[in-house]
């Protein structure tokens, strides 16, 4: 009995740990970008999108921008192409194209069907919709690399319509160039340009990594919280390698233009989100504009 007693209080203490974060993010709108392994996984889908459909009914104003490359590989390999990448950026014919738009808008409606079965409603878009995200060829130093889109605009009109119906917005980045053909987007950008365009409150990116380590090899030197400046510098020290960099270039560049946090989480940990968002610690790494208030003091109680 004392047993089930302590369970029950550790249940309560958790709840009371959330409450000043559900107080202080009511109707604050979080966009949430989704790719990586926890996409390739069923189970991990489901707890993504429970999490983010908890997130809308305790009063967060939630948006998914998601991704889909793996599968977007899989279906190239299935009708006899072959995936090319240049530094890191897939080289996208009018084929490939064909084929991603396809295939981000196949993964859009199962997203939103997950979303249904929760009992909130949800609406998949693309970046085309409402010409949300508009754009211009990206070149990969300095070769054309077909139809990748480098975001030039976003019209955020069609977002806010949605979250003003109590609707929740899942978003796949495919946009519009000047004579309307389409283009395929990193999605970590869309993500990125689309917090920036609602002024987001949270922007979180959903990784294969748990968070930002002062030394890769060390796991024990996970960062909780850095401040913008803080990781400025870290850049320019050359501690980061790989997808890394240009994913912290992007959390910096979100809040220098007026999203108050970015986060980088383990998507392969279940209900990451709910524990980077309301607990004092978190689970991954929070960005933080200088100044601000750092939720997490070492030292103290977790």
């Amino acid at each position: 009995m004392r047993e089930d007693t302590e369970k029950y209080l550790e249940k309560a203490a958790v709840l009371v740990e959330a409450l000043p974060y559900i107080q202080r993010f009511n109707r604050k709108i979080i966009v949430v970008k989704y790719g990586g392994s926890a996409m390739s996984n069923a189970e991990l889908q489901e707890n993504v999108i429970k999490d983010v459909t908890l997130l809308k009914l305790v009063g967060f104003k939630p948006i998914i921008v998601h991704g889909g490359g793996k599968e977007i590989s899989r279906w190239v390999g299935k009708v006899g192409m072959e995936a090319q990448f240049k530094n890191g950026l897939r080289v996208t014919d009018e084929p490939t194209m064909e084929i991603a738009e396809m295939v981000l808008n196949k993964v859009n409606k199962s997203l939103v069907q997950l979303v249904n079965e929760l009992g909130v409603k949800a609406v998949g878009i693309s970046g085309k919709d409402g010409m949300l995200l508009r754009c211009e060829k990206k070149y990969s130093g300095g070769e054309d690399i077909g139809f990748v889109g480098e975001i030039t605009e976003v019209n955020p009109k069609v977002i806010y319509d949605l979250l003003e119906k109590d609707f929740l917005p899942i978003i796949c980045p495919i946009g519009f160039d000047e004579n309307f053909l389409s283009y395929n987007i990193n999605a970590d950008d869309a993500a990125c340009a689309i917090a920036r365009a609602v002024n987001a409150e949270k922007l979180a990116f959903l990784t294969d990594v748990e968070g930002v380590y002062r030394d890769f090899q060390n796991k024990s030197t996970l960062i909780s919280e850095i401040t913008v400046e803080e990781a400025q510098i870290f850049v320019k020290g050359g501690g980061l390698g790989g997808g890394m960099l240009p994913k912290m270039q992007n959390c910096i560049d979100a809040i220098q233009n007026g999203v108050n946090r970015v986060h980088i989480l383990d998507g392969r940990i279940p209900h990451c989100l709910l524990l980077e968002i309301f607990t004092n610690k978190g689970i991954g790494t929070a960005i933080l504009r200088n100044g601000d208030e750092r939720y997490y003091h070492p030292g103290e109680q977790d």
